[in-house]
């Protein structure tokens, strides 16, 4: 068990009410006066999620779209976000990234805080949504039979990163530098799916995430998954485990189409000996992206 896992299950302990799911999920869920708030909290840090002098307004883009692309796993409307921002030396750049943001997604500022700290800088967001469907979709609920699918191709964030890191100005790198939250699609498909998750740390390292709490076991085809059309075919592999694609992963019963636009990549069996199988077999080496 990684050190992140050890934590994770050492806090569950203390998130004892439903609204938190037993922390096993991408939002928490909170009834209030006939309505369902969707509450999530990501964070990113320098040199982890973002390279060093990569432009803020970018960082300030991906920050508020991992967030979102939260409440579009779970069907919900966005209501506002909350900024955690530890000061840098120059903060312009990114206020006005945030702003093009908010615009962009037609979601309000409503507060937050800020400090200032020595080392790699470090930010948070959380968002807040109301569910637009109930019972509101959870990683839990695939059952045998049904299809798995995804909203898009995984691998384009990973050639990104690839290309700013090697300053390849001339390659197209917005997938890394400012993904898209699929919020209408979540929207479209919760009232049908049985499991919906968003994919952000590897569609291998999701999917068994999905499959350990659907209590199945996930079979999906590497050849039905969607790829980016540059992606070199030595470079598979790595696209199914890299992450930071935020394309939807679901489950719908057999037979059920999507209402948006979605690829089916597989199928849920009975649990078997293992979560998840790529083809025939367990993937080896590793699924997609863990703190260590």
């Amino acid at each position: 068990m990684t050190p992140e896992a050890a934590f994770i299950t050492a806090l569950r302990g203390l998130a004892s009410h439903p609204a938190a799911r037993g922390l096993a999920d991408d939002c928490a869920v909170l009834e209030v006066g006939g309505e369902a708030l969707i509450l999530t909290h990501d964070m990113m840090v320098e040199g982890v999620h973002w390279l060093p002098g990569q432009d803020p307004a970018d960082i300030a883009w991906k920050l508020l779209a991992t967030n979102l692309s939260d409440l579009a796993a779970k069907g919900a409307e966005p209501l506002g976000v909350l900024l955690g921002y530890t000061l840098a030396a120059e903060n312009t750049r990114f206020a006005e990234g945030l702003g093009e943001a908010l615009a962009h997604f037609g979601v309000p500022l409503l507060g937050g805080d800020t400090v200032r700290g020595s080392g790699a800088q470090s930010l948070g967001l959380t968002a807040l949504g109301r569910a637009t469907h109930r019972p509101v979709p959870s990683r839990s609920g695939a059952q045998a039979g049904d299809g798995i699918w995804i909203t898009g191709p995984v691998g384009a964030a990973m050639l990104g990163f690839e290309a700013l890191s090697a300053g390849n100005t001339s390659a197209d790198t917005s997938a890394y530098r400012r993904p898209l939250p699929r919020l209408a699609e979540g929207r479209a498909l919760a009232p049908l799916v049985t499991a919906m998750m968003d994919v952000s740390d590897g569609l291998l390292l999701d999917a068994s995430r999905m499959a350990a709490a659907s209590a199945a076991t996930f079979a999906l085809d590497p050849t039905l998954i969607p790829l980016p059309a540059d992606l070199p075919p030595e470079r598979a592999r790595d696209a199914l485990s890299w992450g930071d694609d935020y394309e939807l992963l679901f489950t719908l019963p057999a037979g059920t189409a999507p209402p948006c636009q979605a690829h089916r990549i597989g199928i849920v069996l009975p649990l078997g000996t293992a979560a998840l199988l790529l083809g025939d077999t367990p993937p080896e080496g590793m699924l997609g992206y863990e703190h260590c």
